[in-house]
């Protein structure tokens, strides 16, 4: 299926200005997936929205196959968003992914919007570290194929691991990663996404 729907991934930008963005992330207790989705406005720098769902789930962990764990929970949080949003960011690979399949291209295929994979550590390829300094990247290369960018958004700091999802380009994703990410390692739409989920987590123990 990640072979076939591979196709479908559009690495071009559609022209519209992004101003809300949308973080996705999730957890778990026990057989549920706790899922987040915040809503963070570029322009006015805060989240103006936010929502959870929990959905239970019977697929195994399986590296590389994340995206039939994850999706059902974030498509359901996603879904109670009110607020239209731009483009979404998710904790995951995008097309950096050994088959160019990760979660962030399946959540925009399947949405029909634009989406970046913003990761923690790197999946598939080579890449030399980035620069010490904040916005500094390092392109991720399978052979000659371009899969994303090792990028610094904190001087001194690791790098996060951005690759397309659908309908923008490796330099758009990377230049909205940044801009949400003022302060911390990870953009805030995904960090208060996982703060979201850890609440609701805690409140349910």
């Amino acid at each position: 299926m990640q072979q076939r729907l591979a196709g479908l991934v559009r690495q071009e930008d559609v022209g519209q200005t992004v101003r809300r963005i949308a973080g996705l992330d999730c957890g778990y207790r026990g057989n549920t997936c706790v899922a987040g989705a915040v809503v963070w406005d570029i322009e006015l720098e805060r989240s103006v929205e936010e929502a959870t769902a929990e959905v239970e789930v019977d697929f195994p962990y399986v590296p590389g196959l994340l995206s039939f764990r994850e999706l059902p929970g974030l498509m359901a949080a996603y879904n109670k968003l009110q607020t239209p949003v731009d483009l979404l960011i998710c904790d995951g690979q995008g097309y950096a992914h050994p088959r160019r399949f990760g979660l962030a291209c399946h959540l925009g295929v399947l949405l029909g919007i634009p989406t970046v994979g913003c990761a923690k550590r790197a999946l598939v390829g080579r890449y030399e570290p980035p620069g010490a300094k904040r916005g500094v990247r390092s392109l991720i290369r399978d052979g000659s194929e371009l899969l994303g960018a090792a990028v610094r958004t904190r001087t001194g700091v690791r790098p996060v691991f951005i690759s397309v999802g659908h309908l923008v380009t490796l330099d758009t994703a990377c230049t909205v990663v940044l801009r949400c990410a003022p302060r911390y390692r990870v953009p805030e739409p995904t960090r208060r996404a996982d703060r979201l989920v850890s609440r609701v987590r805690q409140a349910s123990t």
